[in-house]
Parts: structure tokens; C-alpha cells; sequence
């Protein structure tokens, strides 16, 4: 079995299907629950990560994604090893900022530092740094320096995307504008045709550790 904490809509647990004959998959809000992927070895439930509700010594596998800065960490590595059985391991991953092309990609980080930076939250930091400053005391095993994600999205899709940061609806409640508008203008001018498709490209930083 294995525990997927902090599970939001599901997508980690759904890629652990194939590979776990069960998945418990947590997450403290009713909402992301309620609309989880469903899947036949997926249990979900309204837990917390310090306090998850499963049994001792029961799972072979702990995952984390992008998720793990928001916990209590004290208390989440408590209760990890108090559910995992011997040798079974915890993976925490979180992917990094959109790359698409150096010009692009400028624009971009101007945006994420400079225009709503100051309205990201603190933890954000942890993913800047690649999850290597958060406290991991487990042995680590090796893991690459870098997974990527891609896909493949027009301009429009991209600015949705950039709308849903945590930052920008903040950007949004303090200023009561929307940033969007114009950095869609700004990222236009070397897009090409807002139709045009490109390759989006997220780094994927991964922490793995052994439990005895």
C-alpha cells in the first residue's frame, strides 16, 4: 500500500494505481476530495498529513507532491514513521518555475519575482530551493537532479495557468487588477501567434528517503 498525503485532486495517486494494489490518498479539504479521479485502488479521505488515521507499520510507500512545505514537518515525519513499515520510503517532489524559450522564460521570472513576488507566501521559498533546505531526516537514496514535465500549449493556455498562482490571485485581491492582462501583452510580442503551440517545460525536484 501506499500513502499518498496531501493528494489535492488525486493526480499522484492515480499515477500510484498501477503500481500499489491500494493507494490511501489524503488531503485536509472536503472539495479536492469530493472531486478526486476516482479509481478502483484509490481510497480517499479528508485527513491531515500530521494525523492521517491508518494503521501502524501499514504502508511501503509515503508520496508527497508539491505539497510538503505546508506541512507541520515535526509532526508529518512523526506519523510517517509511525504508518510506514521497515524500509519503506518516503518521496516528496515539487516542480519549479515554466521554462519555454530564453525570452520567454524572462518574462516570465519578471513576473514571478517582481510582479507578484511579494505576494507569494514564505514556503514558497522551499520550492525555490529546491526542496533541499527542508528538513528531510530520513537516509536519503539517490535520486536524478531533475525530472522535466512537459506539454505542449498555446499562449491562452499558458496565462490560464499563470491566473491560477496563489500569488496572483493575491496580486489581484490587494490591488484589485488583474496582472494577467498585461503580462499576456508582453509575452505576445515574442510568442508569435497566440494560437501557436509551444513546448512548456516544468523541472521536477525530487527528495526520496528510506525509513528503517
Amino acid at each position: 500500500m501506499a500513502w499518498d498525503c496531501g493528494t489535492g485532486s488525486g493526480q499522484a495517486a492515480l499515477g500510484l494505481a498501477p503500481f500499489y494494489s491500494k493507494v490511501y490518498a489524503t488531503d485536509p479539504s472536503t472539495t479536492q476530495i469530493a472531486n478526486a479521479v476516482r479509481h478502483p485502488a484509490i481510497t480517499y479521505v479528508a485527513a491531515t498529513a500530521e494525523n492521517c488515521g491508518l494503521a501502524d507499520h501499514s504502508v511501503n510507500a509515503v508520496t508527497v507532491a508539491q505539497a510538503l512545505h505546508w506541512f507541520d514537518l515535526h509532526a508529518f515525519y512523526r506519523e510517517v514513521k509511525r504508518v510506514a513499515r521497515s524500509q519503506a520510503v518516503l518521496v516528496a517532489w515539487c516542480y519549479g518555475l515554466t521554462r519555454i524559450d530564453h525570452e520567454i522564460d524572462a518574462i516570465i521570472e519578471h513576473y514571478y519575482n517582481a510582479t507578484v513576488g511579494p505576494y507569494w507566501p514564505p514556503e514558497r521559498r522551499y520550492i525555490d530551493e529546491q526542496y533541499r533546505t527542508l528538513p528531510f531526516p530520513f537516509a536519503e537514496e539517490y535520486a536524478p537532479d531533475e525530472f522535466n514535465m512537459q506539454l505542449s500549449w498555446d499562449l491562452d493556455a499558458v496565462c490560464a495557468y499563470l491566473a491560477t498562482w496563489s500569488a496572483t490571485h493575491r496580486f489581484r485581491e490587494k490591488r484589485g487588477i488583474d496582472p494577467i492582462s498585461a503580462l499576456r501583452d508582453e509575452l505576445l510580442t515574442c510568442w508569435g501567434a497566440a494560437k501557436q503551440t509551444r513546448s512548456v517545460n516544468w523541472p521536477i525536484y525530487l527528495r526520496i528517503g528510506r525509513i528503517e
